[in-house]
């Protein structure tokens, strides 16, 4: 008996994850997101502005809860008798790591005792952000529901089994095709869920979509400093892999596909264009159009 009740004390410390790794607020909530468990609802919208994230929660029939800390604010409420939390990221995959990584602590981390949940909770995730297009048939306004995130972030490729999530063949190519500079992180292809693909085909185009790891130099702009490749831009636009092709950017997607499919959860990204790169067009007043795909995601969210 003895040796029994030391086994099951060693087992259960070796299995308790540490206030160092996993860091929880003294109201119970988690370190960086200021959200319990009971808090999150199952279906989550982010968005990288906090300005959005709080207007996607203007549409909610009923708010239950909220809070806002740094670039996190967050609202859980109901849309149509769908319980859903809308949560704003920040800009960058960075943010992506802390929002992915705690969203699952939540739902698949028993906070009180530190130890995985042995039944799994899958969350459904869409991301509602703003995107350049770099074809010239994308038109400012459109939607484009990324199918494949390609990450020049990196952040993959800092977790084991990225392999199991990614398309090797795609980024074999991809790399090939670019004469991709060893200096830069290694891209990785995270398809996005499928049954979220089907779900907003009615109202977006299907393409790959690059998440950069900055705005400017990242995704081919210059101001005042040169490119380290002068022709980023044109190699991405004619870069093709069977049927599929690049038709924008944005700077989360590939981070929230490859996590949350190690994580088990579901995930699309979704953007709305405000420019076309190609065609040097912009358009930095898009709130009413914002309005109307908000509208139409939860509408598809809560069928």
């Amino acid at each position: 008996m003895k040796i029994n009740s030391i086994f099951v004390v060693y087992f259960t410390i070796m299995n308790t994850i540490a206030s160092s790794e996993l860091m929880i607020n003294g109201d119970g909530s988690i370190f960086h997101l200021h959200l319990r468990p009971e808090q999150l609802a199952d279906t989550v919208i982010l968005t990288g502005d906090p300005a959005r994230a709080q207007r996607i929660s203007e549409f909610f029939r009923s708010v239950e809860c909220q809070h806002h800390s740094r670039e996190f604010l967050w609202v859980t409420g109901c849309y149509k008798g769908v319980r859903m939390t809308a949560l704003s990221t920040g800009i960058g995959a960075d943010n992506i790591d802390i929002v992915l990584n705690e969203l699952d602590a939540l739902a698949n981390i028993d906070l009180n005792n530190r130890t995985i949940k042995d039944e799994h909770r899958s969350l459904r995730i869409v991301r509602l952000g703003t995107s350049g297009a770099i074809q010239p048939d994308i038109p400012i306004g459109s939607l484009i529901s990324s199918n494949i995130s390609i990450g020049f972030d990196g952040l993959l490729n800092w977790y084991a089994h990225r392999d199991r999530v990614t398309l090797l063949d795609y980024e074999e190519a991809f790399v090939r095709y670019m004469g991709w500079s060893k200096r830069l992180p290694a891209p990785y292809f995270a398809p996005n869920a499928p049954t979220l693909l089907s779900l907003f085909a009615p109202i977006s185009t299907f393409g790959m979509t690059i998440s950069a790891a900055g705005f400017y130099g990242p995704q081919g702009r210059v101001l005042r400093l040169p490119l380290q490749d002068p022709d980023l831009l044109e190699k991405i636009e004619s870069f093709r892999f069977g049927t599929d092709r690049i038709c924008n950017f944005e700077m989360e997607g590939s981070a929230i596909a490859g996590l949350s499919a190690l994580l088990g959860h579901e995930a699309l990204t979704i953007c709305m264009i405000i420019a076309n790169r190609y065609l040097k067009q912009g358009n930095t007043s898009y709130i009413t159009l914002m309005d109307n795909a908000i509208e139409q995601v939860l509408e598809i969210l809560s069928q």
